[in-house]
């Protein structure tokens, strides 16, 4: 029956299964999502909410002013503060990856606050351009974030940690764009962000150099996004259809009609197998197969992407849908015969005592390791702890009859479920998957638990997954002296310093100096007694003034410099700047032979730097005797081996180098690497000098076939690659002969090299590559692979001749009851 009440929860669609289970009923109070703007992180992170000043609303108990507030995933009240700030209407505002709200106002200024609504300094801006003429929309991702303003002008910021607006390139469309989206930059070909406008039939995609159109009669759209992993869009066109197609625009994967023209509020992803549709009471599941999934709601919500699904905010609750994992499925479909099922069940024949428990482990006892793997992988997918429990209790009892099954399985997944379910409390209110979880990894979350003053729960995940607990007790000290302004300094000293010497070695000089940074000078000094290191001890005792207990410090440990540091450091410093040979013999006379060999190899790349150091220069000659000399002083330290070898290496490099511009009177070679060395020689032709470049650097075979079918395929020698290609067995395989010539637009040539593709699967998606159907379909049910089939009929999804081939080997497959 246990079986029956948790399949009932989920949903079907097509041959997948969708749950959504609510994560928690919410502890704020009268928070409308309808008259707030609002932003969610990702993670199971904070909730920021804000009036919004472009609704009229009646304010009933509300004050006038306007508050920013910021919770937990679980409606938790973490700070608030009153918003002020004088930039216009409020635009966008969304959280970065490492918890920093951004908010980004009307005139282009982006303020930045942390989760406890404190104001970071300096504000940012947008530009003189966003100032002149106003933001009106505002797409974020990760670190980044993407504006465009009345003027039909793009700019970007691709990374909050080194916040520079970028315009993007000249858009030339008269009116505003219908819909904007974002492909991050690590999925794009050039490394840089592309945006998506969404103009009249077609879409523009906009890049800091240049503009293209693409997607040519698919629109006009209403609404895009870009899935997680940057290859497909969804969109909603004006006549009311779902279209999802790859990023490049190059095939359309399914469409849908939703019977319905008015555009949906609100438009994710929910992982990579399904799209939401929300609008104002229905939220709409549709999957590439079958019928959609329809959920009602009475209340506005919010969708929050997840890497494995989409959390679901309203106004009272928090839930999770995503898909119903294999494991899940295996043991409670309804009426389910697998191994795993019939596992769960032995249990509770055993618990009942029944003789039906031996009769079960019997059916299964060739699959048990799999049956109990199962058991294990559903209970790290569930919330519901007395599920887990029981999961677990039946992976244990199954892994009794197991003689080969890896022990320490059930204990790690036991272990990680204890962190999770610590951390989804309500009181923390973080409620990750374990997909999440491991994306985020335990570090990160410890990172954010501190960061959001829960450093008790901080402390024992750390203590409990054997991590260096320093962080969390180092975090909490400084936040303690920060909010203790009131206690005086002794009783602080002696609270601090219970909680410090739980960790060994930690740093009493780091806590004293966060000390006396806020002003509290005689608990820094108390504090440096503590720090058992000279070396830290005496430069903080000179910062805070304390100049006659450093020297007696320095003294005790027989080190005078510590002292006495200041004259030696601004002469050092001085003669980095300017006088390269004082400094040289300053570290001569004192023995830090490496210090002088840095010098040196800086002065080499100092000559580089010079215009005339090219086409063959002379002076190539000295820049390479600097490196040798640099050389041959790390050689003198066994600290210094990396260094040596590498500089020897460099100057081996330079050497040729500088014969190849002299041979080939090309200023191309000096400075690059050996790779981009051997490729370009290949490509001038010079197979010679490629291959002295690869013995005297022993660069691999595999290597040097890599380097050698690309360079090849760019000057289009075909008959050189095909030569290559029989000298040998190619060490590298087919596959890379297959991609350049793909590549390259060449499909004749990818077809001298597709049927030698030793994997099956391969071949087929190969000949998907190059629009052979049939021979795709052969290759792929060859394979035996019906995953495979299904997604290689995606690929010819316009074409219905190609589909049905697909369909009819998929169905022969399961038929043979191959999955």
């Amino acid at each position: 029956m246990a079986s029956v009440s948790v399949a009932a929860e989920w949903q079907q669609l097509y041959d997948r299964y969708y749950r959504k289970p609510e994560l928690y009923q919410l502890r704020w109070n009268h928070v409308d999502l309808s008259r707030n703007k609002v932003a969610c992180a990702p993670f199971g992170g904070p909730i920021a909410a804000i009036r919004d000043d472009s609704k009229i609303v009646q304010l009933r108990s509300e004050s006038a002013l306007r508050k920013l507030r910021i919770f937990t995933s679980a409606g938790a009240q973490i700070s608030e503060t009153v918003w002020k700030n004088p930039g216009g209407r409020l635009i966008g505002m969304s959280w970065t990856e490492d918890q920093t709200l951004i908010c980004i106002t009307q005139d282009g200024t982006v303020y930045r606050y942390n989760l406890h609504a404190q104001l970071i300094e300096p504000n940012l801006s947008m530009g003189k351009e966003c100032f002149e003429n106003s933001v009106v929309e505002c797409v974020f991702w990760g670190n980044g974030v993407v504006c465009v303003n009345e003027a039909f002008q793009v700019f970007c910021i691709s990374d909050f940690k080194n916040p520079r607006a970028v315009r993007m390139a000249e858009t030339g469309i008269e009116d505003f764009p219908l819909c904007v989206a974002v492909i991050e930059p690590q999925y794009t070909m050039s490394g840089n962000v592309e945006v998506l406008l969404g103009v009249g039939d077609h879409v523009l995609l906009v890049e800091e150099d240049g503009v293209q159109q693409v997607g040519a009669g698919v629109g006009p759209l209403q609404k895009m996004v870009v899935s997680r992993n940057g290859r497909y869009l969804a969109s909603f066109t004006h006549d009311g259809r779902l279209l999802v197609m790859s990023t490049d625009f190059s095939n359309i994967i399914f469409e849908y009609n939703c019977e319905s023209a008015l555009p949906p509020e609100q438009l994710s992803w929910c992982g990579m197998d399904s799209v939401l549709l929300y609008w104002d009471d229905m939220l709409l599941m549709v999957g590439p197969f079958g019928e959609p999934v329809r959920y009602l709601y009475d209340e506005p919500i919010i969708l929050i992407p997840e890497c494995d699904g989409v959390r679901i905010l309203s106004n009272t609750s928090m839930e999770f849908l995503h898909r119903v994992p294999d494991s899940t499925v295996s043991i409670f479909r309804i009426g389910s015969t697998q191994p795993a099922a019939l596992l769960y069940d032995a249990l509770d024949h055993f618990d009942r005592r029944s003789a039906k428990a031996d009769e079960n482990l019997r059916l299964i006892r060739s699959s048990l390791p799999e049956a109990v793997e199962a058991c294990i992988d559903a209970a790290g997918h569930e919330f519901d702890i007395s599920r887990q429990r029981t999961l677990l209790r039946a992976a244990s009892y199954g892994q009794a009859f197991c003689s080969h099954f890896q022990r320490d399985r059930i204990q790690e997944m036991s272990k990680t479920l204890r962190v999770l379910n610590a951390v989804r409390n309500q009181e923390i209110g973080v409620p990750l998957s374990i997909q999440q979880y491991k994306l985020l990894t335990p570090s990160v979350l410890i990172g954010r638990l501190i960061n959001a003053q829960q450093h008790l729960v901080a402390l024992r995940i750390s203590e409990y997954l054997g991590l260096n607990q320093e962080v969390v007790i180092m975090h909490w000290a400084c936040s303690k002296i920060t909010a203790s302004l009131a206690i005086p300094d002794v009783s602080l000293l002696e609270i601090l310093l219970d909680k410090l010497k739980l960790c060994k070695g930690i740093s009493y000089a780091t806590v004293a100096a966060h000390a006396d940074k806020t002003g509290r000078r005689k608990l820094a000094a108390m504090l440096i007694e503590h720090e058992p290191r000279s070396s830290k001890q005496v430069p903080l005792l000179l910062s805070i003034g304390e100049e006659d207990t450093a020297l007696t410090k320095a003294i005790e440990c027989g080190d005078t410099d510590l002292a006495r540091p200041l004259g030696r450091d601004l002469f050092i410093s001085y003669a980095r700047c300017y006088k390269h040979e004082f400094l040289k013999d300053f570290f001569l006379s004192t023995g830090q032979l490496q210090e002088v060999a840095f010098l040196l190899w800086k002065e080499s790349w100092e000559v580089a730097k010079n215009p005339m150091a090219s086409k063959g220069s002379p002076l190539h000659g000295p820049r390479i005797k600097l490196i040798e000399k640099a050389q041959s002083l790390f050689s003198e330290t066994k600290e210094h081996v990396f260094e040596s070898k590498a500089a020897e290496e460099h100057a081996k490099l330079l050497r040729m180098q500088h014969e190849l511009e002299v041979s080939t009177k090309q200023a191309i070679f000096v400075d690059s690497s050996i790779s981009d060395t051997i490729r370009t020689c290949i490509v001038l032709g010079n197979h010679r000098a490629a291959v002295k470049v690869k013995t005297e650097f022993k660069v691999t075979e595999k290597r040097w076939y890599w380097l050698k079918v690309f360079a090849l395929a760019t000057i289009r020698d075909w008959d050189a690659l095909e030569k290559f290609s029989k000298e040998k067995r190619p060490p590298i395989g087919y596959r890379p002969f297959v991609e350049a010539c793909v590549d390259a637009d060449e499909r004749g040539e990818a077809l001298k090299y597709i049927p030698k593709l030793a994997d099956p699967r391969e071949r087929a998606e190969a000949y998907a590559r190059i629009g052979m159907a049939k021979e795709a379909a052969d290759a792929a049910s060859q394979a035996k692979d019906g995953e495979l089939l299904g997604r290689l009929k995606l690929t010819f999804a316009q074409n219905a001749a190609a589909s049905s081939i697909f369909d009819t080997l998929r169905d022969r497959l399961s038929f043979q009851g191959v999955s």
